[in-house]
């Protein structure tokens, strides 16, 4: 079930217990030797981390990865990221996602997961969204 958390405004924000990022294999396993990540090219562009929530992700996959093999998928406990993590609207303004305004630590990944090209999509793993 979601829970809510207050943001600046008192506004109450749904959130999600569990946040997924969609990453190439090779960054994310640099980001593992590494131990941080700082983001794909989108999100040093855009200025934060993106992260999917488990209604969002699959998709997040088919608008923004389609057809891009060797891909993984890490699950992380939304409390586990603290207040750097928030939910903001989608460039269109609808739907609230979270964005991460920090780097992240891979090894708080509750389980990172290949994310394969099937013949009509990404084969999600067994337990993934």
């Amino acid at each position: 079930a979601a829970t809510t958390v207050r943001a600046s405004s008192e506004a109450r924000i749904p959130t999600m217990p569990i946040v997924y990022k969609i990453c190439p294999e090779a960054l994310w396993r640099r980001a593992e030797a590494d131990g941080v990540f700082h983001g794909s090219p989108d999100d040093l562009r855009d200025g934060f981390i993106h992260f999917s929530a488990p209604d969002q992700v699959a998709d997040t996959a088919r608008k923004h990865f389609a057809g891009q093999n060797n891909l993984v998928l890490a699950a992380f406990e939304a409390s586990a990221l603290g207040a750097a993590l928030r939910y903001e609207p989608a460039r269109d303004g609808g739907t609230l996602f979270p964005h991460l305004y920090a780097p992240l630590d891979p090894r708080r990944a509750l389980w990172v997961k290949p994310l394969p090209l099937g013949p009509s999509g990404h084969v999600f793993p067994p337990g993934a969204p």
